[in-house]
């Protein structure tokens, strides 16, 4: 302000009468230095102040975004998604961010292929459990009985890994179905597959893609194209 620079000039005069440098550069020096140093002061101090006052006031909350070109919505969960594509590249999950799960394999690496993945977000968007099934060589009760224990309440996302069918069976088509699920009825021997349910849940609608094998159509001869989605997920209000 005006008066406060007089009072500062006023200061910096006495102080250079009184070390008799009235007209010498250094009054100058001062002058500049001090004025300069608290405007940096006053113009850092007031970009905090409106940083800290848009974050507690903006609907939106920058968080991890899995590659998703917009930020995620307060009270909401990021999520990014793809299926297995063939017998060698796996699934991947990532969830605000961080990569739940992802099967890789290459070259002299024997690969434990024909898995289903699972992820469960609560109602706090707090991961809950994580877990794979053989669906090709395994068995199907492992999964039956994972899927009985999931809350009301809870996310669930899931995605397929070279063949999610072979072991299905109806009571754990069912259990599926029960989630939100429109295409576990129909899936078959090496579909891609991707799923977002709940159990319970009123406020979403399932989110789901699904894709057959067909050889005359197929992008990998005997395998289908991956499949990717992803978006964002509210947490429960139920």
């Amino acid at each position: 302000s005006i008066v406060f620079q007089g009072i500062l000039k006023s200061f910096l005069m006495v102080s250079a009468l009184n070390m008799g440098y009235q007209n010498s550069y250094i009054y100058i020096y001062i002058y500049i230095y001090i004025y300069i140093y608290i405007y940096i002061y006053i113009y850092i101090y007031i970009y905090i102040y409106i940083y800290i006052y848009i974050y507690k006031t903006s609907s939106i909350v920058v968080r991890g975004q899995c590659g998703l070109p917009e930020a995620c919505p307060k009270e909401h969960v990021t999520f990014k998604m793809s299926s297995g594509a063939t017998n060698v590249i796996g699934p991947k999950i990532c969830i605000d961010g961080e990569i739940w799960i992802e099967k890789k394999g290459g070259q002299g690496i024997n690969i434990a292929d024909f898995f289903f993945f699972f992820i469960f977000l609560g109602q706090t968007g707090k991961l809950i459990s994580a877990a794979a099934f053989d669906m090709w060589s395994g068995d199907v009760e492992p999964l039956i009985e994972f899927l009985k224990t999931i809350k009301d309440g809870s996310f669930v996302l899931m995605a397929s890994s070279d063949d999610p069918a072979t072991r299905l069976n109806d009571e754990a088509r069912t259990l599926i179905t029960e989630l939100g699920s429109s295409y576990i009825s129909v899936l078959e021997f090496r579909n891609n597959w991707l799923f977002v349910g709940g159990k319970g849940i009123k406020n979403i609608k399932p989110l789901e893609q699904h894709i057959k094998n067909d050889k005359a159509f197929n992008k990998y001869d005997d395998w289908p194209e991956m499949l990717e989605m992803g978006g964002y997920i509210p947490y429960s209000k139920d």
